[in-house]
Parts: C-alpha cells; sequence; structure tokens
C-alpha cells in the first residue's frame, strides 16, 4: 500500500467518523440530571435518578425522532459544584435541557446558566417560591414551600391547634415555611410561641426540641430537607414530647415515604400538608408505584421522585411538541402552559409563572397493611403557589 493512498483511506475514515459524530449527535436529545448522590442529600438523589429512570422506561427513551440521553452527575449537595458542572454540561456535553436540582442554593446557582445559554433548567426539588424568578428559563415540576405551610396553617386551627412552635432548616425553603405558616396561622387566630431555625448542615435537633417542650405549645410545626425527618421524629420523642401532649405536624418533608417505615409507631397519627403520598389511590399513581419498587429493589418512591417522573414527563412533551427540532426557546415555550395527570393527580405549569399548580393534601400516617402510610383525607384543589399570588 503506497502513501498516498494510506492517508487518503485514513482521511476518508476520520470524515465518516465525523460525520457520523455529527448524525448521531443531531439524532440525540440530552438532559443533563445534576442531583446529590453523595453527601447529607444522597437519599434525594438515588429518589430523583430512579424517578426520571422510572418515566423513560415507561415511556420509552426515543420521542420525535430523537434518542433521549440521560447523563447523571453528582453535585454532592454543593452549589458550587452544582454551577461547575452545569456549565461542563451545556459546554462539553451540550445538553438540551438541565435538571435536577435537589435544593434551592444549588437551582438558584445554576440559574445563571440557564439564562446565559438559553436552556430550560426544569427544576424537580427545590422549593422556595422565588426559585423560577431567578432565570426566565426555569420550570418547576416539585413544590412550593409556601402550598405545604399554608395548606397546614388552614387545617390546624379548625382541629384544636392553637398555639405553635416553629421550627425549620435556617435556609430559602425552611425560611419560606415559617413565613407563611406563621403568617396564614396568625391570620386564622392561632398563636405562635416561638420560631426556631435549625443550620442546614450536620443539624443537632436536640437543643431546640427541649426548647419547644418547656415552651408547651399545642403543636410543633417542622419543616426539614427530604431524609432529615427520620432524625427530628427519633428526636422528638425520645423526649416525650408526644406523651406531654404536643402534637407533631408539618410539610410532608417530614414523613418523607422513603423513610417512614423506619419510623416506627411513634410516627402514628402525624399530620402533614404535602402534594404526593405512595398511598395516593389513582390507577396511575398504583402503576408508577408498582413500576417503581420493582426496578428499584422495592424501595417506595416519594415526592422527589414524583417531581423527576412529571419533570421528565414535561420534557418529552416539549421535544414531542416542537417536532425534535426546538432550541431552548421552544422548548421553554411548549412546557408552559401543560396540563396533565401526574401519579399525585391533576396538575399543570402555570404559563405566567413556569411554577406547578396542583392539588395539596392533608394526610395522616396510619399503618395499612402491616406498613406505614401517609393516608391522605382532605384536599385542597389546583392550589397555585402563594408566594406568588400575593404578589
Amino acid at each position: 500500500m503506497n502513501k498516498r493512498f494510506f492517508l487518503g483511506t485514513v482521511a476518508v475514515a476520520a470524515a465518516t467518523f465525523v460525520a457520523g459524530n455529527a448524525m448521531a449527535q443531531a439524532n440525540t436529545f440530552k438532559i443533563g440530571l445534576i442531583t446529590p448522590l453523595t453527601g447529607q442529600q444522597a437519599t434525594t438523589g438515588k429518589q430523583m435518578e430512579a424517578g426520571a429512570r422510572a418515566y423513560m422506561a415507561m415511556n420509552g427513551d426515543t420521542v420525535a425522532g430523537k434518542k433521549i440521553e440521560l447523563i447523571v452527575k453528582d453535585d454532592g449537595g454543593l452549589p458550587d459544584a452544582s454551577k461547575r458542572i452545569a456549565q461542563e454540561l451545556v459546554v462539553n456535553d451540550k445538553v438540551n435541557v438541565l435538571a435536577g436540582m435537589g435544593l434551592t442554593p444549588i437551582a438558584l446557582a445554576v440559574a445563571p446558566i440557564a439564562t446565559q445559554s438559553k436552556t430550560p433548567e426544569v427544576v424537580m426539588l427545590a422549593a422556595t417560591s422565588i426559585i423560577t424568578e431567578a432565570s426566565p428559563y426555569i420550570v418547576r415540576t416539585s413544590f412550593t414551600i409556601p402550598q405545604s405551610a399554608v395548606a397546614m396553617a388552614d387545617w390546624a386551627p379548625k382541629n384544636g391547634i392553637k398555639k405553635v412552635v416553629t421550627l425549620v432548616s435556617d435556609y430559602g425553603p425552611g425560611l419560606d415555611g415559617e413565613k407563611y405558616f406563621k403568617e396564614r396561622f396568625l391570620f386564622n387566630g392561632g398563636q405562635i410561641l416561638e420560631s426556631l431555625r435549625v443550620p442546614l448542615r450536620n443539624p443537632d435537633f436536640a437543643p431546640f426540641l427541649q426548647k419547644v417542650r418547656d415552651l408547651k405549645p399545642d403543636a410543633m410545626f417542622v419543616f426539614v430537607p427530604s431524609g432529615a425527618g427520620a432524625a427530628v421524629m427519633k428526636q422528638f420523642l425520645e423526649r416525650g414530647m408526644d406523651k406531654a401532649g404536643i402534637k407533631l405536624i408539618g410539610t410532608g418533608d417530614l414523613t418523607d415515604d422513603d423513610q417512614l417505615n423506619d419510623m416506627g409507631d411513634g410516627a402514628l397519627g402525624v399530620v402533614t400538608s404535602h402534594q404526593y403520598s405512595a398511598d395516593h389511590q389513582s390507577p396511575l399513581n398504583k402503576k408508577f408505584v408498582a413500576a417503581f419498587e420493582k426496578a428499584n429493589k422495592g424501595m417506595r418512591p416519594n415526592f422527589v421522585a414524583v417531581g423527576a417522573y412529571d419533570g421528565m414527563r414535561v420534557i418529552y412533551e416539549a421535544l414531542r411538541a416542537t417536532k425534535g427540532n426546538g432550541g431552548g426557546d421552544a422548548l421553554l415555550a411548549a412546557m408552559k402552559g401543560q396540563i396533565f395527570e401526574s401519579p399525585r393527580g391533576p396538575m399543570f405549569i402555570d404559563a405566567q409563572t413556569r411554577d406547578v399548580v396542583q392539588n395539596m393534601y392533608l394526610r395522616k400516617v396510619e399503618r395499612k397493611d402491616g406498613k406505614l402510610y401517609n393516608v391522605e383525607f382532605d384536599v385542597i384543589k389546583d392550589m397555585k403557589d402563594p408566594g406568588k399570588t400575593k404578589k
């Protein structure tokens, strides 16, 4: 083989490889899922990835002629890492959508990158009200803390709870929970004895719980992020606060489905407000729970998994609506206003705020078939984010 023929063959092969690679890129739709798979929020990341993959397993991995590629990146729950990862996903991997966002500081850290690159950022968990205002490219499929807090503040005074101490994690969602619960509870004639804030990182609930016990409220309202509820429950019971007549109420993060069975009988009777329970009685949810548990060795899906599942649905339908050809702006437009049935019940994406409108449920922990569940007993339908309706 002469040198000229050899070099020509290599050039053709290289050109074919480049063309083939470009064609593969053109036929691929990439979703960059940023989630904490290590560190304090690792259980959150596990549920989020499993929820996203559950949607793909149940609905296929090809939409409008595009092969869906889910690129999962672990940010350890650290905003600086999230921002760096988002930059790499946009610049190096050329993702079409950024998704995930396990904590508010992470969603906010990624927001400028979404704006600058015109890449939709689908927030599947982070729940502070202001998040969707941080970038015109943010769409949320989880919930907002004011939705849960206001629902609980309406229920509590109607059910013998007049004096409350609030205990929240000291960051965006916790401050939202404290503010909106307090405002609505006072409006409904209740009394807030004290508002306590616990550090987000490596929290020690013991001194705060002792203070609550000394104040002797009718109830303690709690917000802690997903995964921290079990520690609160354990220490609440160890201090005999339930026997002292103090009720435990809060947002649904407190009795997280992922941890509920490990909390034991001390969790029985705890009332929370939230948008999802694994016990939600709908055919779609029963199908979702069965498929999720089968794929994840019996792990029960929680609200994080559903936020990710529905986030994937919003992305799929936007891609379908744009016939596979839409850039960031077209995808964003197709995400706004989507109305659909979720495993949590009916919901839609508000076209003006890009935030989720959904049912909020009052739930009580009960034992069913030998297992603990958050059993829904009341509902507030089509609830918008109170943080935005006030504006």
